[in-house]
């Protein structure tokens, strides 16, 4: 593990309270106590819930005098089932916050449960669509504390949760402003043991956050500028966290580049997106594998309009002859850092379930922030493409 942390500890509020910096987890109880949490429900999954950092975290809680207990029952796509039983251990445990620790599915479980355990209607309707966010019995909804473990989903900073629905094989985004986590910790060191495979997978999520991001139509000159910089860490500090897992400098700044990414996508996310949603739901997929296998094809398809937003990236990133051409080159040699396969037959993808994940892309509420409409042909089209490795424009 490196040592080297010269100006990488800080508080922001942008968009919540976030302590970051090597150690800080150790705040963590006392994070709890100024938030008015004296009986933390601390939400994540198994694997997490086994590693020594959460003995550690227990135990300060125990020392602090909470009464905390562990929710560990979260798969890696949380369900909605994994959200129900989390909400009856909150209420059971008359709990007064959570903690939601983990990735990305320990972080939308923890914020789902917090918000459901005071309500009386189905989770289901609560889908970010239209006014249904005024459904929520506001007084219901617990705070919450996010702790991420991964460099990935930036769900630590979110409004919203992507929970599965195995009964359709539907992930639906649950949405309400108080779902934003009251205090973010973000520890480096807690990510220091995560595989290579998933560093890569995990980071690159995020880089897929900031580049459709940055893609997305529309007026948000914050959005663009903080997808730009989270960009420019990822290309400079994915690779050193890739192959050197202790490094603290580069882990640090990935954290941070997770949750520009979800910052950044307050402004809108793509067809990317509206395709690894249903490959996630259908085949239980790594999210940020599928986001970096179908990255290029969108790009593709998206070029007529994206060319000069690929100019200003290029010039950014200070490759050669900015332009689309450069950008997508190096986007192939960026995957091909992490082994990142070209084609959708490892996420699971079967030619006959095309049209079916189709419709469910047609329908995901990710489509809305494409630079282009896309009708359900198309994206059909997509997923050809990418299950045969071809990368001729659509």
């Amino acid at each position: 593990m490196t040592s080297d942390q010269t100006n990488l500890s800080a508080n922001w509020n942008y968009p919540t309270a976030v302590q970051v910096g090597a150690g800080r987890v150790r705040e963590l109880a006392a994070l709890c106590q100024q938030h008015g949490i004296s009986n933390p429900l601390v939400v994540t999954d198994k694997g997490t819930a086994g590693l020594p950092f959460m003995i550690a975290i227990m135990s300060d809680f125990q020392d602090a005098g909470l009464g905390a207990a562990l929710f560990d029952a979260v798969d890696s796509n949380p369900s909605v089932t994994n959200v129900e039983e989390g909400a009856e251990a909150f209420r059971t445990g008359g709990h007064d916050g959570v903690v939601a620790l983990g990735g990305g599915s320990g972080l939308d479980a923890g914020k789902a449960v917090a918000l459901y355990a005071g309500q009386s209607r189905p989770l289901r309707d609560f889908e970010d669509a239209g006014d249904n966010w005024l459904r929520v019995n506001e007084a219901g909804v617990a705070p919450v504390i996010a702790v991420p473990t991964t460099a990935g989903t930036g769900s630590e900073v979110g409004r919203a949760s992507v929970i599965t629905f195995p009964d359709t094989q539907e992930k639906k985004i649950i949405f309400h402003p108080k779902m934003l986590p009251v205090a973010v910790l973000s520890d480096p060191e807690l990510t220091v043991g995560l595989p290579a495979g998933l560093t890569a997978a995990t980071g690159l999520d995020a880089f897929t956050h900031c580049f459709e991001a940055y893609c997305a139509p529309g007026y948000h000159p914050m959005a663009d500028g903080i997808a730009l910089e989270g960009i420019r860490l990822i290309k400079e500090w994915l690779p050193v966290a890739y192959k050197q897992p202790g490094h603290i400098k580069a882990r640090t700044h990935m954290l941070v580049a997770a949750s520009m990414g979800a910052t950044a996508f307050q402004k809108g996310l793509g067809a990317v997106h509206a395709l690894s949603h249903p490959v996630g739901a259908f085949y239980g997929t790594h999210h940020g594998l599928a986001n970096a296998v179908f990255l290029p094809y969108v790009m593709l398809k998206n070029r007529p309009v994206i060319e000069g937003s690929m100019a200003r990236l290029g010039a950014f990133l200070d490759l050669e002859k900015p332009g689309f051409d450069s950008v997508f080159r190096w986007v192939l040699e960026f995957r091909a850092l992490f082994d990142i396969p070209n084609t959708a037959d490892v996420l699971g993808v079967l030619e006959d379930d095309i049209p079916a994940l189709a419709a469910a892309a047609e329908a995901d509420p990710s489509m809305g922030g494409n630079p282009q409409p896309l009708d359900r042909d198309e994206l059909a089209g997509l997923f050809r493409q990418a299950l045969a490795g071809n990368f001729s424009p659509a």
